[in-house]
């Protein structure tokens, strides 16, 4: 869906993407409750004689001491339970300070010296993650249609609106519900619907202020069209929910664990039990929410995910994303400014409008921290900013029903997310539907009937069947997405089942992953939401899935695993500046029926290529690929950039996907690596920098893809300066454009190239004419300069 928003903002798009570097927020609350104790010493029972109640307010969170309400600029300090001193800090303007990463336990108490005297607050308990708490604080809150204000466990406050199906009331329930738990602008209590509709003819009307934003339509939108009450959950930190932001630490996890605690038991949800839906950071908040096994959670539906925000897209290969990850970055730290003045627009409208209960939800706001230059100051993988910041970490945990989609050319968060189907092997619930394609087309005609199929099998308990007016409304929606062209939305197959048994139990016979093959090459013309096919599987990987090698060699060829490769090396010039940042731009136009790529090919000694023979039989490659190099440079460091395509018989070039890797960063972690998946640790420990001019071995993670190649194609893998083969993304280099990487290849330690191909399957289609597939540029193809 494409973005109406009041300011512009790349957050907005239909499925604004990243956490990115939610890492980072790095802010948080981070406690190692491991290392941990949940207790710790008695409170002290006896106050100094000159110690008085303080005015301001101290309270526990998870890992966390907060305090608000105090003096602006006061100095105060923060007590453990002994007595002694646990840490000091300063006030903001308004008055509060957060005190992070301290044990867990009762009796903390926060000070200030005030004269003679000594202000202190009632005794407090910082709470672990293991404490459970009681069920009067779920069964105890009402919510009604609209929007509402709901204590957390630490007592901070998140807004939550209600929104039902067309027409309804909650006297007409009980509904089955599900929550869409997001920092976008997810709880406004506007009709998206109706705000869109009074723009058609007149797209410069103002925008209701009170409109949930577009990329949060699964809920606001999709689901109440399909008979589901929807909870829409602001993260705390943003909008009119309270707190500080920190994206995602252990308070905003185990916040999600409330939400669905309280949602669930409204008397208006059927069964007392939810689900979760959403895409984008309403799909991978699901991730970490799931991990912490809400009792009345019944299943998950995330779209457009990623797995880690490391890797994932904050530091692909260990180096900065500084396009698309930063960019959202800023947004969010805009989104958490305190309202009015700041933050998101609604809130301020609210505000204006005498809600006291957002207005007081502000306090917190600016101690958020600066994670921009947090970042800029420690480009490794700090395990305390990344090790309860992982969703594929949370993802291990889960144990419902998960219904998983993704694009594998994500423009916004790339395809490294399908490494947590891995991640999710011991639960035995799970369904996955990949397909080429970009970040929104999750939502796509041939996605959406199962998504509606899964819903109603475990969280509903019906038999799944899509209103007649939600399919005569696909086309409106489908427009949202792009421009392009897509199939009629059909009525889900399991309509005409007799009970809602007899839909799950054909529900769950259905294949277990699902390759969307050549999304843009059917009938309806180039770069329409449409398959030629699909490839399934019920296992991943798939068991006939194995480590395929070829050899770099002389001339730029790619040979066959086996061949005779003399040894031998190629020079280039590392220059990031060569071609293109990226390849559209912003990113916006991959959704388009016509895309303006500007994909440029390697630029004369500028990067290297290896191209092997046309293949005598049809592959399919389907996962996670390694580069494995012997490579040198004439500095002491560099990054390196890899790319996979396909060329074909008519002298064209398919983009497939792309790897990084900052090769002081090549240290693995062997326990976690495999043939086709190199897993480095990117600690600060393990770095080494080269030795100008000495060769190092360094395996190149290669984004999964899911690809036909067919017989006659030739498979190209390019090596260069990072950027211009990926939307919206651009990269914090330390090449200069005046380094020299050699690389290697032959002798007992080869370069290889190592990919995923899926034996004993072939395609049932021809090869799609260049142009035509979504998310895949195609461009004449053009020779590097060693040949390949």
């Amino acid at each position: 869906m494409r973005p109406t928003s009041r300011r512009p903002s790349r957050s907005h798009r239909a499925v604004p993407a990243a956490v990115l570097v939610a890492l980072a927020l790095v802010a948080a609350a981070c406690t190692d409750d491991a290392a941990a104790p949940t207790t710790t010493a008695a409170p002290s029972t006896t106050a100094p004689a000159n110690a008085v109640p303080a005015k301001f307010r101290a309270f526990g969170s998870i890992g966390l001491a907060n305090v608000i309400d105090a003096p602006p600029d006061a100095d105060l300090t923060l007590l453990r339970p002994d007595g002694s001193t646990a840490a000091t800090g300063r006030t903001d303007r308004l008055g509060s300070l957060v005190f992070r990463y301290q044990r867990p336990g009762k009796g903390y108490v926060v000070q200030q010296k005030v004269g003679d005297k000594l202000a202190r607050s009632a005794p407090f308990e910082v709470l672990s993650e293991r404490t459970v708490p009681p069920r009067s604080l779920y069964t105890g809150q009402r919510l009604d249609k609209g929007l509402n204000y709901v204590r957390m466990r630490d007592g901070i406050e998140l807004a939550i609106t209600v929104r039902l199906p067309p027409g309804k009331a909650l006297a007409d329930g009980p509904f089955p519900t599900v929550i869409e738990y997001s920092g976008y602008e997810v709880a406004p209590p506007g009709d998206l619907v109706a705000s869109l509709a009074a723009r058609i003819g007149n797209p410069d009307a103002p925008a209701d202020p009170l409109a949930p934003s577009s990329s949060t339509a699964v809920g606001s939108v999709i689901a109440p069209l399909l008979g589901f009450a929807v909870a829409s959950v602001q993260i705390r930190g943003s909008g009119c929910s309270g707190g500080d932001f920190d994206l995602f630490g252990l308070p905003s996890i185990y916040d999600g664990y409330d939400a669905v605690e309280t949602v669930a038991a409204q008397p208006w949800v059927k069964g007392s039990k939810v689900g979760m839906v959403g895409i984008s950071y309403s799909g991978y908040s699901q991730l970490f929410v799931g991990g912490t096994r809400p009792p009345h959670l019944a299943a998950l539906a995330p779209m457009s995910v990623l797995g880690d925000m490391y890797d994932g897209i904050g530091f692909p290969g260990g180096i900065f994303n500084n396009g698309f990850a930063q960019g959202w970055l800023k947004e969010r730290q805009h989104d958490a400014e305190p309202a009015p003045g700041g933050g998101q627009p609604w809130a301020t409208t609210l505000i204006e409008r005498g809600d006291t209960h957002c207005r007081d939800n502000q306090k917190l706001r600016l101690q958020t921290i600066d994670v921009l230059t947090l970042l800029s100051q420690n480009e490794y993988r700090d395990p305390l900013l990344y090790d309860r910041r992982t969703p594929a970490d949370w993802a291990e945990r889960i144990d419902v029903p998960v219904f998983l989609v993704g694009g594998l050319q994500d423009e916004q968060l790339g395809s490294h997310w399908v490494n947590v189907i891995e991640r999710l092997g011991k639960n035995p619930d799970v369904w996955v539907t990949m397909y080429n394609g970009n970040h929104n087309d999750a939502l796509g005609p041939e996605i959406l009937p199962r998504w509606v199929e899964f819903l109603n099998v475990f969280v509903a308990d019906e038999v799944p069947r899509i209103p007649d007016e939600v399919l005569g409304l696909a086309g409106v929606l489908y427009e949202q997405i792009g421009s392009a062209k897509a199939p009629a939305l059909k009525q889900t197959s399991l309509a005409d089942e007799p009970d809602a048994a007899s839909a799950r139990k054909k529900f769950e016979a259905g294949p277990r992953i699902t390759l969307l093959a050549d999304v843009g090459a059917g009938p309806l013309g180039p770069h329409s939401l449409e398959s030629t096919s699909q490839v399934t599987f019920d296992e991943w990987p798939p068991p006939t899935t194995r480590a395929t090698r070829f050899l770099l060699g002389d001339k730029g060829r790619l040979e066959q695993a086996g061949a005779d490769v003399a040894e031998g090396s190629a020079t280039y010039v590392s220059d990031p500046n060569a071609r293109p940042k990226d390849n559209v731009g912003d990113g916006d136009g991959v959704y388009a029926g016509v895309t303006d790529y500007d994909w440029k090919p390697v630029v004369g000694g500028k990067g290297l290529g290896w191209t092997s023979a046309p293949l005598t039989k049809d592959l399919l490659v389907l996962g996670p690929s390694s580069l494995d190099l012997r490579v040198a440079s004439s500095d002491a460091d560099a990054d390196l950039q890899v790319t996979l395509t396909e060329v074909r018989p008519d002298g064209t070039e398919l983009y497939l996907t792309s790897g990084w890797l900052r090769v002081s960063g090549r240290a693995l972690d062997r326990d976690r690596s495999t043939d086709v998946r190199p897993y480095q640790t990117h600690t600060k420990e393990d770095a080494a920098l080269l030795v100008p001019g000495k060769f190092v071995t360094a395996r190149v993670p290669i984004n999964p893809v899911g690809s036909w190649l067919r017989s006659g194609s030739r498979i190209r893998v390019t090596v260069l300066a990072p950027g211009g083969d990926v939307p919206s993304w651009n990269f914090r280099t330390v090449e200069k454009g005046a380094d020299k990487v050699t690389v290697a290849w032959g002798g007992p330690r080869p370069s290889q190239l190592v990919l995923p191909v899926v034996t004993g399957r072939s395609p049932s289609t021809p090869r799609p004419p260049c142009g035509t597939l979504r998310g895949q540029p195609c461009r004449l193809f053009v020779p590097a300069a060693n040949g390949g």
